[in-house]
């Protein structure tokens, strides 16, 4: 074993061009305490290092997201049977496998633009002393700050402890790391739920626009919480040490509960923002209804004054076509009598129908 190999400063905005150029990373810690770290273009470079190593993490970024073909292969090369590697494909619902030596596990490693969220799979395959995490270059700065630091990460885990202690630790700290990023993604929703709030309190805003962002703001929070719901099902699996890889420390399982805990409070703070969101669209709801409401009140109002001036037009009018008839001979002698028949008549119709248009409960009460 050779002491810290330098490697490459890997930019903090992402490792895609130190990816694509080294996809292989390598960290590992020799049973008298001497340490290696270097980024590789293959396996070749670091299976050496394996071998003799007390305890190790791999790490490998790959193009295939779906794990069909390049993830296996590369898995393959260092001791996975095909049969775990088969049992946590992306299109398997099973996001856990153990084989006794070798165990395996996928866990959704989360990415958020805008309101779209996706939850690609983060592998963490185990054998006797290392760890191999592969997960698309695609993915955010997923181990950036943990490829930086891992040598110190790993001069922090006794060489004395057994073996089940070491690949806990490593394990806890690499999914740690995983839920740090994951969790990071909510405040980007948060931020997007906010403008959306925004938006539902200004009057103007069409309701044409604010319903498709509140589903995709629904539809956003509900992949992220299947997402995080994964990551509690594996840590709720792991935490009780069951696994012969995995240690039944009781201090050390007490912390892959606390990473369980830190996941269910990031799920209580995504369902509270659907509650949240959930209470803003009945209030909208209620908006609408209101100005509905109204629209009804101002086409009632509308539909009873034209009654009431319809009812003024008409009963004059059915009088003077009465009147006219060659039956009734009137003359200019009867023109003072007429017209106050006219007038008579028609404010006393108009009278009629008011008082009855409010006593039968049709006029609209005062709109709000």
């Amino acid at each position: 074993m050779v002491d810290v190999q330098p490697v490459n400063k890997i930019p903090e905005k992402g490792i895609d061009a130190e990816a694509i150029q080294r996809p292989w990373f390598c960290v590992a810690k020799s049973p008298e305490g001497k340490l290696f770290k270097s980024g590789a273009e293959n396996l070749g470079a670091i299976m050496d290092v394996l071998q003799s190593a007390s305890i190790a993490w791999v790490d490998h970024v790959t193009e295939d997201i779906d794990f069909d073909t390049e993830a296996v292969a590369a898995a393959s090369q260092l001791g996975f049977s095909e049969q775990l590697l088969l049992s946590l494909h992306t299109k398997s619902y099973l996001n856990y496998q153990d084989f006794d030596n070798e165990m395996g596990m996928r866990i959704p490693s989360i990415q958020v633009k805008h309101l779209e969220v996706w939850a690609y799979p983060l592998l963490l395959l185990i054998r006797k002393n290392f760890i191999l995490t592969i997960h698309p270059h695609s993915i955010d700065r997923r181990f950036t700050r943990l490829r930086r630091y891992s040598d110190t990460v790993l001069r922090k885990i006794p060489t004395a402890s057994n073996q089940q202690d070491r690949l806990t630790m490593l394990l806890i700290r690499i999914t740690d790391e995983n839920n740090d990023r994951n969790f990071e993604h909510l405040r980007q929703i948060e931020e997007r739920g906010d403008k959306l709030n925004e938006a539902m309190a200004d009057p103007s805003t069409s309701r044409e626009k604010i319903a498709p962002e509140i589903y995709h703001m629904k539809h956003a929070l509900i992949t992220y919480l299947d997402a995080l719901w994964d990551s509690v099902h594996v840590l709720h699996t792991l935490r009780y040490g069951d696994a012969e890889l995995i240690t039944d420390e009781p201090a050390l399982l007490d912390k892959l509960g606390l990473l369980a805990e830190d996941v269910n409070r990031q799920i209580g703070l995504a369902e509270h923002m659907s509650e949240v969101l959930a209470s803003g669209l009945e209030v909208l709801q209620s908006i609408y209804n209101n100005e509905l409401q109204n629209l009804n009140n101002r086409l009632a109002m509308i539909m009873t004054y034209l009654t009431i001036i319809g009812t003024a037009v008409l009963v004059p009018n059915t009088l003077a076509t009465i009147l006219g008839n060659a039956v009734f001979d009137i003359g200019p002698q009867d023109l003072w009598w007429y017209l106050l028949l006219m007038v008579g008549s028609t404010v006393l119709a108009t009278w009629l129908v008011y008082i009855w248009v409010r006593r039968s409960g049709w006029m609209p009460k005062k709109m709000g």
